[in-house]
């Protein structure tokens, strides 16, 4: 049986793409705004082809709410969800700061704020989880350059994974646009990057800039809101979770999907591509050319089509280690076979890892019939050495500011920091470690080195010594 996933969502970007993702599911499992069920349940030879019981808990015999827990350290994001969909939220799994006073932007406020309510929070997760027959994991919603996503997130990705070590944690994590006013985004990333190294699974990787540029092309619109760019993402989230919402015989569970793309801890970082928006994802999308599935899949590597990293010399030559496809439409098998061969010849692949596209032909929900929701479409999940870029960007802006101690008192109350800014040194070590070996994968020897540390390293309870035998 597929197990239960609850989301998180925290900060406005958290909450604000958890209003387009839950509106989005609400739709392809044929649910009013309120969670009441808008098919004919009387009918007693109807049957369901879909699993809402995965994201959704039942709560009436024709009613849903979402697995969901909406945090933040202020009411204005909230409140916009639950008015967007009035009726749908468990009011128990809502957590609001007493002060509502924000976390002014800052990563220290928002991860002592995390740690002074640690316990109001499980409690409310422990509730949730409760509810649940066979819980898999959590996906977390946030950002990682303001103050809430980045920094309760943080606090609260270090308390899942300790208390909820062997479920899987997934983050949806998106990374800020050069023209962000936050002076101190560059702290907040590299602080919150450290614990999505340490404390997630898999963590799939929005940039704003490419999500703009993106958005501007598919609304066909210079003036798109991070509204537009939240719809960009849902699909993505939508189209990664089909095959779990939409059974078949393949990718039942969101560790069989992650345990193909992910061959080490540190290598989790993923990025995601999607073509083309069709109207019963993005509604208001223009009216683009029918696309074969041959034409789909060789056009997921443009990086055109990329919500991350998206210049020319930044994804020259890339190298693949893992690729993941889900396609939904009317889909031609032999045009996927034939366009898989043409881009095993086109693309570079790590030289350890095998040149393999792992493909899953998803469903299109019945209940969500749009003119072209039959349409080919699909997205890529690629684990490859573009996202270097991203966390080289996060350190080369962190370098700048440390280097002359800018607004570095904005920290110094935090807990992490009232003795010494170490955090900040370590932090940075861990990213430019993950580089490192992103680096690293493009050698013939990385599996063989992985093996040789592994047999240097014995363990003794948690800890690991080296082997001097």
């Amino acid at each position: 049986m597929t197990g239960e996933i609850v989301t998180l969502q925290v900060g406005q970007c958290g909450n604000q793409l958890g209003k387009q993702f839950w509106s989005q599911l609400i739709k392809e499992h044929g649910m009013n705004k309120d969670g009441t069920s808008a098919l004919n349940n009387d009918d007693k030879n109807f049957i369901r082809i879909d699993e809402p019981n995965i994201f959704f808990r039942q709560i009436e015999s024709n009613r849903y709410t979402p697995r969901s827990i909406l945090l933040d350290m202020e009411p204005s994001s909230v409140n916009d969800v639950r008015n967007t969909l009035p009726g749908l939220f468990d009011d128990k799994n809502v957590w609001l700061s007493k002060d509502s006073m924000g976390a002014g932007n800052v990563w220290a406020n928002g991860y002592d704020h995390g740690l002074n309510y640690q316990d109001d929070i499980i409690n409310i997760i422990d509730k949730e989880l409760d509810s649940a027959d066979n819980f898999e994991g959590f996906q977390l919603l946030h950002s990682v350059a303001g103050g809430t996503g980045s920094g309760l997130g943080s606090e609260l990705l270090e308390t899942l994974s300790d208390r909820y070590h062997k479920k899987l944690i997934t983050t949806y994590s998106v990374f800020p646009s050069t023209e962000s006013d936050v002076v101190v985004q560059p702290y907040n990333t590299v602080l919150t990057l450290r614990r999505l190294v340490e404390n997630s699974d898999a963590a799939i990787v929005f940039d704003n800039n490419a999500l703009i540029e993106l958005s501007t092309r598919i609304f066909r619109n210079p003036n798109t809101s991070f509204s537009e760019a939240n719809q960009l993402i849902s699909t993505v989230m939508s189209s990664l979770t089909n095959s779990i919402r939409f059974p078949g015989y393949m990718y039942n569970s969101m560790s069989n999907i992650f345990t193909t793309m992910v061959p080490s801890p540190n290598l989790h970082f993923l990025v995601p591509s999607y073509t083309p928006f069709t109207t019963d994802f993005i509604p208001e999308a223009k009216n683009f050319k029918r696309k074969t599935a041959y034409d789909v899949i060789l056009d997921l590597f443009d990086q055109n089509n990329s919500m991350c990293c998206r210049s020319n010399v930044e994804l020259a030559t890339p190298s693949y280690i893992a690729i993941w496809d889900c396609l939904q439409g009317t889909i031609d098998q032999t045009d996927c076979m034939r366009a898989i061969l043409k881009a095993q010849k086109r693309i570079k692949f790590v030289p350890w890892s095998t040149p393999a596209i792992n493909l899953n032909i998803g469903k299109k929900s019945p209940y969500n019939t749009t003119p072209n929701s039959s349409h080919a479409s699909g997205l890529m999940i690629a684990n490859s050495t573009s996202i270097k870029t991203v966390l080289e960007n996060s350190c080369r802006n962190f370098d700048v500011l440390f280097r002359r101690n800018a607004f570095i008192t904005k920290f110094e109350n935090g807990r992490l920091f009232q003795n010494s800014f170490e955090e900040f040194r370590a932090s940075r070590e861990v990213v430019q470690n993950v580089i490192e070996e992103y680096v690293s994968v493009e050698h013939e020897t990385y599996i063989d080195d992985i093996l040789l540390e592994d047999e240097e390293m014995i363990m003794v309870g948690d800890h690991e010594i080296p082997n001097e035998t």
